[in-house]
């Protein structure tokens, strides 16, 4: 078998995109594998923040005592089919054994490792696509409407300052006087300082994409069914029947990512958090930064095609219709915010691939070293694709991976 490519690439979002630009910076020769238009998936939907301040994670002590609420309130900002639930109740055990404080803590110091070189993995590739113009370079807020809220966020703010996250906390009328237009009840807020977002995710990721084929880079519109390899090298079989070989494979395909056979992923617990938004296009100027409603699970951006509504969780099927309650649910709390908003509204639906422990999956796959597995960012995809995409380049080239975190390898989930 002789290899065409250093490295093919499963996945054109923003982790496969800057997996792509990193191999190209380190002189190797790259294919991206993707039926859809770079940054047109679940990147596009983001909520646009570069969340470096995440490192707590969904898990925690607290979904356990308020799990009554948040399964049963229309309030809520979980949405579960039960019938899905059960069908996955390993998933779901598992989910619920991560929320122990012990195990909270041990992910958050793993999701800071990370999130302390995101910027560092980013930055490069911005420079060079010359895509400064979007990023706004502004504190993101996160703000709680009720005292029992903020209290409740203690522990997982705590964390947050022992992983070095830089934030100050503010009283309503601090919160107000940064952004007037909010109208929901406040009691407190967090301002994490050094943040910032990006106004079109798609877009950037479509930069990347143009600067990889400036580079010489090839993208094929066609989705990988499986993959094999050899001592030397692996093959790509793509759906349109034709084949790529590369001495390296990467499954960045997020939550389709266990579609491709052959990539060692049958023991790895990949599943999905439905996410929606809605976006108001006649609103961007209520917001100077991204607030997020601790409360209602959700963040309000300011980005060019409007003023996105983006988070809550859906747990259900990949291939379930969208719940049209989620989408009501954003438009209500949107209402809630700001008042009355008119004008086109934009709803949307994408696919968080998640693991039952909050962790991405970064690192070789069990099967062989040559088939890299990097997917399972959850809420933060857009924030480590950029260093996602450096450490992979790292493990190809057989240079020492930073940061070296060794707990987020697919390694895991093989062990006891």
């Amino acid at each position: 078998m002789t290899n065409q490519y250093d490295v093919a690439i499963a996945g054109a979002g923003i982790v496969g995109m800057s997996t792509a630009l990193w191999a190209q910076r380190r002189g190797l020769k790259a294919v991206i594998c993707d039926a859809n238009s770079p940054g047109s998936g679940t990147t596009f939907g983001s909520a646009c923040t570069m969340a470096t301040y995440a490192c707590v994670p969904i898990n925690s002590p607290s979904v356990i005592t308020s799990l009554p609420s948040l399964l049963f309130s229309k309030q809520s900002p979980l949405t579960i089919n039960y019938l899905y639930a059960l069908k996955h109740w390993r998933w779901m055990l598992s989910f619920l054994l991560n929320c122990r404080q012990s195990r909270v803590d041990a992910i958050g110091a793993e999701l800071g490792a990370l999130l302390r070189q995101a910027d560092a993995g980013l930055d490069p590739l911005i420079e060079d696509i010359k895509a400064e113009d979007l990023m706004v370079e502004e504190d993101c807020l996160y703000v709680w409407s009720t005292k029992k809220g903020f209290d409740g966020a203690a522990k997982g703010n705590d964390l947050r300052r022992r992983q070095g996250v830089e934030m100050e906390e503010l009283n309503a009328s601090d919160v107000r006087a940064l952004e007037p237009a909010l109208q929901m009840p406040i009691y407190r807020g967090l301002r994490f300082r050094g943040t910032r977002f990006i106004l079109h995710p798609q877009k950037l990721v479509e930069r990347m994409q143009r600067r990889f084929a400036e580079l010489g880079g090839v993208t094929l519109l066609s989705s990988v069914n499986s993959v094999t390899f050899n001592d030397v090298g692996t093959t790509a079989n793509l759906a349109d029947g034709t084949s790529v070989n590369a001495g390296h494979f990467v499954v960045a395909a997020g939550a389709h990512s266990k579609s491709i056979d052959g990539a060692g992923l049958e023991k790895v617990p990949l599943g999905v958090e439905r996410g929606y938004h809605v976006t108001y296009a006649n609103h961007r100027n209520k917001l100077s930064r991204p607030v997020g409603w601790a409360e209602a699970g959700l963040y309000a951006t300011p980005m060019e095609l409007g003023l996105r509504f983006a988070g809550t969780v859906e747990l259900d099927d990949l291939n379930a219709p969208p719940t049209l309650e989620r989408g009501a649910y954003l438009r209500r709390r949107a209402t809630e915010m700001f008042g009355s908003l008119d004008g086109d509204a934009d709803d949307w639906l994408g696919y968080r691939p998640t693991l039952p422990d909050a962790l991405p999956v970064i690192g070789p796959s069990t099967v062989s070293d040559r088939i890299i597995h990097a997917f399972g960012h959850q809420h933060i995809g857009l924030t480590l694709g950029g260093l996602t995409g450096r450490m992979v380049t790292d493990i190809v080239t057989g240079k020492e991976r930073t940061p070296n975190v060794s707990g987020i390898g697919s390694q895991r989930f093989h062990q006891g």
